[in-house]
């Protein structure tokens, strides 16, 4: 438990209410399923990291520690000491033992980053700094702290690189396909490392109102008396649950571009993993430790990973996760079911639907009692 009262350790750091340290804590505590899995894999390639570093001066890693030193504030005791104090915080918390350097950028857009290959550099915008109040602020460093102690630094920077790569061999047909191929994968686990990375800021703050708040913030600007979380909410149910086969599909059109997933979605997600029993255990001090790192497996990882997406769809409301979850049970009708969820496809009956009119005459049709009499059978009566 941290408190007011501890000893000063190398840190300094000493945190302005009672919060809980979580001594030890592995990255594997708050980590999304499907992050988990591929940093599990990625951290048994032995050797992997050891390459990507071997290649940092393709990467823009120096030009970019450089850029910051010359061109940004770094935060210290003597400058922008609240979100230093932060900082130390959260470390403290999260048991990181060293402190990695924090920027504050000039930028009206509000932002957050953790990269870097051989050590994590954290740079935080002006627009963001403005935007937030202490215990929102606070959620975010714990969200780049979280990044730091997972170790998404690195592959963050790798796929900062391959986008940039991407666009260099744009002109290669086959060469361009294989990397954005690539690019497409991180950008799925960049999403997820961003679920994971959100509660390891409510494992800092340990105030979801404040998380909550700070994610309505990206979303509505500086404007909370306009907002209402409940509402906030309803509008990520809403986006799952609402229109067609035609909206799913819009849906992840839109959301493959993106390295970040929808505000409203994460807000949904956080507030689900808050109320989980998962997390209920975690504060009460039962999590997996640093110590115990190396005895995972990746089998078993990407069996969690599996399950999670499997539920996902199985508890979805999407009109399109629907569909494949009844295909999945074995459903019928697959083909009237599409073309419902697509709205009939033109909102109207098809021709080939419509019904057929009655072509017989008034001699051939005949009333049940004038008919004669069948002898029941098995196939009858299937």
């Amino acid at each position: 438990m941290s408190d007011n009262g501890h000893q000063q350790n190398e840190h300094e750091n000493v945190p302005s209410r009672q919060r809980r340290r979580f001594e030890g804590i592995s990255s594997r505590t708050y980590e999304h399923p499907a992050d988990r899995s591929a940093l599990v894999a990625l951290r048994k390639l032995s050797g992997f990291d050891t390459v990507f570093k071997a290649l940092s001066g393709l990467l823009p890693e120096r030009s970019l520690r450089l850029l910051f030193l010359s061109d940004s504030v770094r935060v210290s005791d003597a400058q922008f000491a609240h979100l230093n104090t932060m900082l130390r915080d959260a470390c403290h918390i999260l048991d990181l033992d060293k402190v990695p350097p924090m920027y504050v950028a000039q930028d009206p857009q509000p932002n957050a980053m953790c990269i870097g290959l051989d050590e994590p550099i954290i740079v935080v915008t002006t627009g963001l700094v403005e935007l937030l109040d202490e215990e929102e602020m606070r959620a975010v460093v714990g969200h780049e702290v979280g990044h730091a102690l997972s170790g998404h630094a690195v592959y963050r920077t790798i796929l900062l690189f391959l986008t940039n790569l991407a666009l260099r061999v744009a002109w290669i047909p086959l060469g361009n396909i294989a990397i954005m191929a690539i690019v497409t994968a991180l950008r799925e686990w960049f999403r997820k490392s961003e679920l994971s990375a959100d509660r390891a800021g409510l494992l800092v703050g340990q105030d979801l109102k404040a998380s909550m708040r700070g994610l309505m913030k990206l979303a509505g600007g500086n404007h909370l008396h306009e907002m209402n979380v409940d509402a906030f909410l309803e509008q990520a149910e809403e986006y799952e649950a609402g229109g067609d086969l035609r909206d799913s599909v819009l849906k992840i059109l839109n959301t493959l571009p993106r390295t970040h997933p929808f505000t409203t979605v994460r807000a949904a997600e956080l507030k689900k993993w808050a109320e989980s029993r998962d997390y209920q255990r975690i504060m009460d001090g039962h999590y997996p430790r640093r110590t115990e790192d190396k005895e995972t497996s990746v089998s078993d990882s990407f069996r969690q990973s599996a399950a999670s997406y499997a539920t996902d769809v199985k508890n979805s409301k999407d009109p399109l996760m629907k569909l494949v979850s009844d295909i999945a049970g074995g459903a019928g009708d697959l083909g009237g079911r599409v073309r419902r969820g697509f709205g009939g496809f033109a909102g109207g009956t098809p021709k080939d639907q419509t019904a057929p009119k009655d072509q017989t005459t008034p001699e051939d049709r005949t009333s049940p009692k004038d008919q004669p009499p069948r002898d029941s059978t098995p196939e009858d009566d299937d």
